[in-house]
């Protein structure tokens, strides 16, 4: 399994407009943070997980480096625009084929709301060809590819987490439910949320995504969704457990 970052930063991304801080002025790629999605690939296969409105920008940075022009599916965690905003930009992977969204039902309701000329009986040339997908809480498969769908509570809004093979991607997350851990066993890569130091409404803090990390204990651990107020790469990486990264942008890696 091949894994790529596509984007790592909040809502606003970093730098974050019209701020002068000192990490939204870094001259560290590492600083730079567009909204967060994931790219995997198995055997071939590339599943998107979160399509936010950066999408284009950086779908073009990943193949300049790993051409392929087939997505096999979209795996959506739920409906903010962060996280579905880019989902026009699809047509260039719906061309021949439409190509399935994963999502549950109130998020397939919302994505219809925003972009409803992609759902229309007679579609106007060119728009997305996109066909949702209903899930649960439940395992299903695409292309061959076992999904484990993982439920968490971004403040209360239930949202899903995936575990594809070892690895899980938990964005957006306050809290997980008790039960929802035993899924998150043996696991090679843990992605999980670390908005910033402070307390936050919906999402979990660095001190509550490292108290995940020592509970799920990954072999690696990579921290996403970061704001400008997490601190810079070069200040706060070397502050963290030995198996606990900051993910950036473009980080590539390999697990099982």
């Amino acid at each position: 399994m091949k894994i790529r970052f596509l984007g790592t930063g909040t809502s606003t991304g970093v730098p974050e407009i019209g701020c002068r801080c000192d990490v939204c002025l870094s001259t560290d790629p590492r600083d730079k943070r567009l909204r967060t999605s994931l790219l995997v690939e198995i055997d071939g296969k590339h599943l998107l997980l979160d399509c936010g409105p950066d999408f284009r920008q950086q779908i073009l940075t990943a193949l300049e480096s790993d051409y392929f022009d087939k997505l096999d599916g979209v795996l959506l965690t739920h409906e903010h625009y962060d996280h579905v905003g880019g989902l026009d930009d699809l047509r260039a992977f719906s061309k021949t084929e439409a190509l399935n969204i994963y999502a549950e039902d109130y998020v397939a309701e919302a994505i219809k709301l925003r972009i409803p000329y992609a759902f229309r009986e007679n579609k106007y040339p060119g728009v997305p060809n996109l066909n949702l997908v209903p899930i649960e809480n439940k395992p299903f498969t695409v292309s061959g590819i076992e999904i484990i769908p993982v439920r968490l509570l971004h403040g209360n809004l239930p949202i899903l987490g995936y575990r594809i093979g070892h690895l899980a991607y938990l964005t957006d997350l306050k809290t997980i439910p008790e039960e929802e851990y035993a899924k998150l066993h043996d696991l090679d890569v843990l992605v999980i949320n670390a908005l910033h130091a402070k307390e936050h409404l919906s999402h979990e803090n660095i001190d509550a995504a490292l108290a995940n990390i020592a509970r799920i204990q990954p072999k690696r651990a990579f921290l996403i969704h970061t704001t400008h107020k997490f601190g810079s790469y070069a200040e706060m990486q070397p502050q963290l457990p030995k198996n606990v990264f900051i993910a950036y942008d473009g980080l590539e890696l390999s697990s099982r």
